[in-house]
């Protein structure tokens, strides 16, 4: 497929797939979200890890409210293009890495949000603008937000619109880290490479438990834990770490 507003790039088993519209900070349109959504469903053969981020000086800026279709049915948009680009992110075949080189404002922030991990250069930064325009956070942030910082630090958040710092992010559990802006490459790099090499399946039954967390008590999710452990116990990866650590050796995970 050829992409006209992301680029895809696939080295060492990490498929990057960069947002490609600087000269609107990356802002979303129709096309970027549906070729957001496709590139994540048609990953490169061999991709362990995908690390989504930006190009130029911003990650994503939200909603391209210039686009065609930001005046028209708001629904249909939200559930026709935003659901699909979240749910190939939240089910993605494997870890979904969100280098954050930028501002992430509104339906940009949360799609950094939506990933497995968010490591952000300590120059970026987070907001929920929404308000600002008269609407609600969307793309899955009044899901998001709330359970990684609170109820008083989202309202906060959505209330004012204002920026919230990657290192504030990290602090609050926002994120799972920020990192200087020199060494944010090579961060990005190292982590993406030990999620490339790691016990995929073990991955992804982690994000299946934590997202049921969020709605179930306590024996419903022991439930679940037990469920997708006695899958993980069948795993070539399980056998490998048990062998690994039996023989005092470094583990060779092969993703199965």
């Amino acid at each position: 497929m050829t992409y006209q507003t992301i680029t895809v790039l696939h080295q060492d088993d990490i498929t990057r797939v960069a947002l490609n519209r600087p000269e609107v900070m990356n802002a979303l349109n129709s096309r970027m979200r549906f070729e957001i959504a496709a590139a994540l469903t048609a990953l490169p053969p061999g991709t362990r890890c995908v690390v989504l981020t930006g190009t130029g000086r911003a990650f994503c800026s939200g909603q391209d409210l210039t686009d065609a279709s930001a005046g028209m049915d708001v629904e249909r948009i939200l559930r026709e293009e935003y659901e699909p680009m979240l749910k190939a992110i939240t089910s993605a075949p494997v870890p979904v890495i969100a280098a954050v080189n930028g501002v992430a404002a509104g339906a940009g922030a949360n799609l950094a949000l939506a990933t497995d991990i968010v490591i952000a250069t300590e120059s970026a930064s987070f907001v929920q603008a929404f308000s600002r325009i008269g609407l609600i956070p969307d793309a899955g942030g009044t899901f998001i937000v709330p359970r990684a910082v609170g109820t008083a630090r989202a309202k906060g958040m959505m209330f004012f619109a204002e920026p919230v710092s990657a290192r504030q992010a990290a602090d609050w559990g926002l994120i799972w880290e920020a990192v200087a802006d020199a060494e944010f490459e090579s961060r990005v790099a190292e982590r993406a490479a030990m999620l490339a090499q790691g016990p995929t399946q073990s991955y992804l039954a982690i994000r299946e438990a934590v997202l049921e967390s969020a709605s179930n008590g306590i024996e419903a999710q022991l439930a679940v834990e037990a469920r997708l452990q006695a899958r993980m116990a069948a795993t070539a990866d399980f056998a490998e770490g048990v062998g690994a650590f039996l023989q005092k050796r470094r583990p060779k995970f092969s993703g199965r």
